[in-house]
């Protein structure tokens, strides 16, 4: 005589809406998320906030989140106070300058790296990642002994030449070109192209993602760039922008100066925060570009 076995109850799987599901993605996605974003934005929206502020508005023990009479005094102090105009035409010089020349470099570097043989390559590219992981404070006292020894003290040239390698960049681009089909290459070399021909005419154009991504840190690395800028430089003709705040805020050195100094930060990191914003999906695009292969 047999006895009939029960089966066990299914527990019914959560749905998408289940409470279990979205206490999950709140916990562990929008909260961090919000979280993570405050951080970031507050800080800058009480910058901003504060630049258009009254100096009684900002040094007081009443915290008033909202400027109460709003002005454009601060700026325009801020830009006459100090030779603003001429910060700004050294910074876009520098970075200009400085941005071409390191992502012409990084592009060249990583398809010698990849596409072309030549003894110790392996040797290279381990050197290159040794750079990745030395602070770039650890070179300051000797670019500054070599600089002013060939008299680019207090020059843009004297700026830029330091930083013209970039080790990120050349990383980058090189992991991106190894993920790149060996046949398009291939073709092209039986058709008669180059290394010139084949890097501009075939790596380049399918590698704009990546490449977009290195100049776009790039950019941004420069245009930020204060330590070396600050050190090089003592004279206002030839100070960028994060070093002309530093003069800015010698000038301004009362509780009075704090709106100054804020609608100044604000004129610095305005233009490269829209640049950022416009082409910051290309970072996503570069960074992800041959991570998935079909």
């Amino acid at each position: 005589m047999s006895t009939a076995v029960t089966p066990a109850p299914v527990a019914a799987p959560d749905t998408a809406f289940s409470r279990k599901n979205l206490l999950a993605t709140l916990s562990a996605g929008y909260v961090p998320l919000v979280l993570a974003t405050l951080v970031v934005v507050l800080p800058l929206l009480w910058m901003v906030l504060n630049s258009f502020k009254q100096p009684s508005e900002i040094v007081t023990t009443q915290l008033q989140f909202l400027p109460q009479a709003p002005t454009l005094d601060n700026y325009q102090a801020a830009m006459t106070t100090v030779p603003f105009g001429r910060f700004f035409a050294n910074s876009l010089i520098v970075t200009a300058v400085g941005s071409t020349v390191k992502v012409v470099l990084a592009i060249l570097t990583a398809y010698a790296l990849v596409f072309v043989d030549f003894p110790f390559k392996n040797v290279v590219f381990v050197l290159i990642l040794v750079a990745l992981m030395v602070p770039a404070q650890v070179s300051i006292l000797p670019n500054y002994i070599l600089i002013a020894g060939m008299g680019g003290k207090n020059t843009l040239w004297g700026i830029i030449l330091p930083g013209l390698g970039t080790a990120f960049g050349t990383f980058l681009l090189r992991q991106h070109f190894l993920t790149l089909p060996k046949s398009i290459l291939e073709a092209a070399e039986l058709d008669g192209a180059g290394h010139w021909r084949r890097l501009w005419r075939v790596v380049a154009p399918v590698s704009l993602p990546s490449i977009a991504t290195v100049a776009l840190v790039t950019v941004v690395s420069e245009w930020n760039d204060y330590i070396w800028p600050l050190i090089i430089t003592d004279k206002p003709e030839s100070m960028t922008l994060p070093v002309g705040l530093t003069l800015l805020q010698n000038t301004e050195s009362n509780g009075a100066g704090w709106g100054i100094l804020m609608a100044g930060s604000v004129l610095v990191i305005l233009p490269i925060l829209v640049v950022f914003a416009m082409l910051q999906r290309y970072i996503v695009a570069g960074l992800t570009q041959g991570s998935v292969t079909g």
